[in-house]
């Protein structure tokens, strides 16, 4: 390997030493070119800094600590630098894979190599949910393991070979099942909501006394940049931590602040990360800084007060960026070259090699030894994983995306609790015994079958705004708190992005939880957890990891005298948009209870993430034509029976009955387009048949196409925004790629917000619209 100094020879200034060991050198006034490659830079002050050293007088043995005041023993150090010395060269190796065109990902973790002691001091069975600069903490952790071959996967992970035994070249991810480390993707700090739910989950599992995968002092670490805690997610995450640890709930998160100083190109202020976090309550702050024995203390006390205390734990970890963001990053555009030289010169493999020197704990050839040794194993075993296959077709790419195995599925979805069971616990008045119920309403069969559900799971839980004591805004959940405890069902702090947090972590550790969000427009406020955390997971594991989870949403337009926008939104495009989502609106009561069972099922036997969208204004509507006609109650199915996706509702005539138009809808626009039918059966003496699609991701569209060509005209019913916000676009297009002729067509919501009173019906879908536009499908 080259070497070269911190900087050229004739720019830079004596060395200096800061009291504890560690050299700097001083820029001078003017600065010369220097190699142009700044890995090589680094490289070579390393073996330079080896060369420079000379043993100590006396070697320790390896049980031996560092010093009086510390727990790091030699032997630990010397393989606590051997995990940071294969980071580091992976990192090299990597731009030299990335130069051959052998790999695709160069964002490294030099600098950041002191998290290493994380990866020791943890076990494998305390979660780890990673920043992407993770290298030496997986080095380190992997020594636990001696079935995973950190190196080797971590190369296949580069070069996104599908032999990766984590994303099987989906993505290069920090992640292993035995490793307890589920891949995270994310730049932003956006897994922190998800630690924070898998770690009150842990607990609330042993509250519920259901079996857990974890030991009982199980800590959950989640580590993320100085940058990144700036982010909305990121605060939300910590604060649901502290929020839930002042309500007497254990949360045993390690959130671990690795502070380099720099986001891509812009600087965090001084002292940033420490005045923030210092003084909070319920958060206890340790900083983890100075020689590596320090900091291995620094660390082992936080885990330590976050295992045995089941707090939240700030651990604040100063690192250094060495070589950019990434490797296509050229620093220098924003930074100046005395910067990138003070930088390379805090060099943590350098400055720990000193120490282990200085202390006995190795002597300057076995670190030199480790050196070479790391640098020819990781560049032997390179080619050969370059050399791995890629994923090379479409199916393969999305095959862990979205699993259906449909008969266990329904199996899943018709079983049953025990009929003694549910005698008790409904007091002998079940809900599809009309004698003692009668016919319920939307919400009512909702009601009842989440009773049902809860009844014969005992992992399921149910959570959010105002859904305990209360039973929620429209008391859909109404009596579920007293009947199956607030250990099971109870109310959240209001954001949804802890919510849906919350969600991916108790569905990470086995529970079936079905949060809800009180409205359809306040899932905005936190989409990207489930758009980029919770469907990704399964993808970005090959299914090893899965959360899943049913989402109610109370939504779309159409309440009378309340709400105007945030409690009338129509936009379902956004869902639509999330790979693997399952997105199920019902709209009526019986279809409700039965889709509500197989998206359960959909859940706990596949691992899908399912969104349920209840149509707000059709939770209590009792008529369909007339007032007082009781068309849109329904007699509650008993369990046993279910709804999977792709059956759908078909209103007017089974396929071969006579019909001149079908219309195609789902919620609100099922009930207008049945008086829609009826006006034109009356009226102009045509016959519709509504096909009421439940399922909008994945949409039915096999369906769709048959009760086309047995009607011969469609019209596409859509409450949803014209802009795209629905389905209409989707079908019809698939009509059209498919060959149908006949006569295709769509009525939709205007673009616009939905304005509060009367003034709502002037841009949403109504039955006239419907009416209207079936008579000039008809005509055409």
């Amino acid at each position: 390997m080259p070497r070269y100094p911190a900087c050229a020879a004739s720019s830079v200034g004596p060395a200096r030493t800061d009291g504890k060991g560690q050299s700097h050198r001083t820029p001078g006034d003017s600065l010369a070119p220097v190699a142009h490659n700044r890995v090589d830079v680094v490289e070579g002050n390393l073996d330079a800094c080896l060369d420079e050293l000379r043993p100590a007088e006396r070697r320790l043995a390896p049980g031996e600590p560092l010093t009086s005041a510390t727990r790091l023993t030699a032997g630990d150090a010397v393989a606590l630098f051997t995990d940071q010395v294969r980071s580091r060269v992976l990192d090299v190796v990597a731009r030299e894979l990335k130069a051959r065109g052998e790999s695709y990902y160069t964002i490294s973790s030099a600098g950041h190599e002191n998290n290493a002691v994380i990866g020791a001091l943890l076990r494998t069975t305390d979660p780890c949910f990673l920043h992407y600069r993770s290298g030496a903490l997986m080095m380190a952790r992997s020594r636990q393991a001696p079935r995973v071959d950190g190196v080797r996967d971590t190369l296949l992970s580069l070069t996104a070979s599908a032999d990766d035994p984590i994303s099987q070249g989906r993505h290069k991810v920090w992640g292993s099942v035995e490793l307890w480390v589920p891949p995270q993707t994310s730049t932003i700090a956006s897994h922190l909501p998800k630690a924070v739910g898998a770690a009150f989950a842990h607990a609330r599992m042993r509250r519920l006394g259901l079996p857990r995968r974890l030991p009982d002092d199980t800590v959950f670490c989640c580590s993320f940049g100085d940058a990144s805690v700036n982010h909305a997610t990121a605060l939300s995450g910590i604060n649901a931590a502290r929020y839930a640890f002042r309500r007497g709930n254990p949360v045993p998160v390690l959130f671990v602040c690795e502070d380099n100083g720099v986001g891509i190109s812009v600087d965090t202020p001084r002292s940033w990360v420490a005045a923030t976090f210092r003084a909070l309550p319920n958060l206890h702050y340790v900083r983890a800084d100075g020689e590596l024995d320090e900091v291995y203390d620094a660390v082992a006390g936080a885990i330590d007060r976050c295992r045995t205390a089941r707090a939240p734990v700030f651990v604040h970890l100063p690192t250094v960026r060495l070589w950019g963001h990434a490797g296509s990053d050229v620093e220098t555009t924003y930074r100046s070259l005395a910067e990138v030289c003070a930088d390379e010169a805090r060099d943590p493999i350098a400055r720990n090699a000193r120490r282990l020197v200085a202390t006995g704990a190795a002597t300057p050839g076995q670190l030199r030894d480790i050196v070479a040794r790391t640098r020819a194993e990781v560049r032997a075993a390179a080619p050969a994983a370059a050399a791995t296959p890629t994923l090379s077709t479409r199916a393969q790419v999305v095959a862990p995306l979205a699993p259906y195995t449909e008969d266990r599925c329904r199996a899943d979805a018709t079983a049953t609790a025990p009929s003694d069971e549910r005698a008790r616990h409904f007091s002998g008045n079940l809900p599809e015994h009309a004698a003692a119920a009668p016919r319920r309403t939307l919400a009512a069969a909702i009601n009842a079958a989440l009773r049902d559900e809860m009844l014969r799971r005992p992992e399921m839980v149910l959570f959010g705004e105002d859904v305990g004591r209360k039973g929620g805004v429209y008391h859909v959940t109404a009596g579920l708190q007293q009947a199956f405890g607030a250990g099971r069902v109870f109310d959240t702090l209001l954001d949804e992005t802890t919510i849906l947090g919350v969600a991916q972590g108790a569905g990470l550790l086995g529970l079936l939880p079905v949060p809800e969000i009180q409205y359809l427009a306040y899932i905005h406020n936190a989409l990207d957890q489930l758009r980029g955390e919770a469907c990704s997971l399964s993808f970005f594991s090959s299914g090893q990891f899965t959360n899943p989870m049913v989402v109610r949403v109370a939504g779309l337009a159409y309440q009378k005298g309340f709400g105007g926008h945030f409690h009338n939104d129509n936009s379902i495009g956004a869902l639509r948009d999330i790979p693997g989502l399952v997105l199920a609106v019902p709209s009526r009561g019986d279809d409700a209870a039965r889709m509500l069972r197989g998206a359960l099922a959909l859940a706990k036997v596949d691992g899908r993430v399912v969104c349920f969208l209840d149509p707000i204004a059709l939770y209590h509507e009792k008529d369909l034509h007339t007032a007082g006609d009781g068309g849109w109650l329904c007699d509650y199915p008993p369990p046993g029976s279910a709804l999977l996706p792709g059956e759908v509702g078909v209103h007017g005539g089974e396929p071969g009955a006579a019909a001149d138009l079908l219309v195609v809808t789902y919620g609100n626009g099922v009930r207008m387009s049945l008086q829609a039918a009826r006006l034109l059966a009356e009226d102009h003496d045509v016959a519709v048949r509504v096909l009421d699609l439940r399922w909008l991701n994945p949409l039915p569209l096999e369906q769709v196409r048959a009760h086309a060509a047995d009607c011969g005209r469609v019209l596409v019913a859509d409450e949803a925004r014209a802009t795209g916000g629905g389905i209409a676009d989707a079908v019809v297009a698939d009509l059209v790629e498919h060959g149908f002729r006949g006569p295709v067509g769509s009525v939709r919501s205007a673009v616009s917000y939905v304005p509060l009173g009367p003034a709502g019906g002037t841009v949403l879908l109504s039955t006239g619209d419907i009416r209207d536009a079936a008579i000039h499908r008809v005509k055409a």
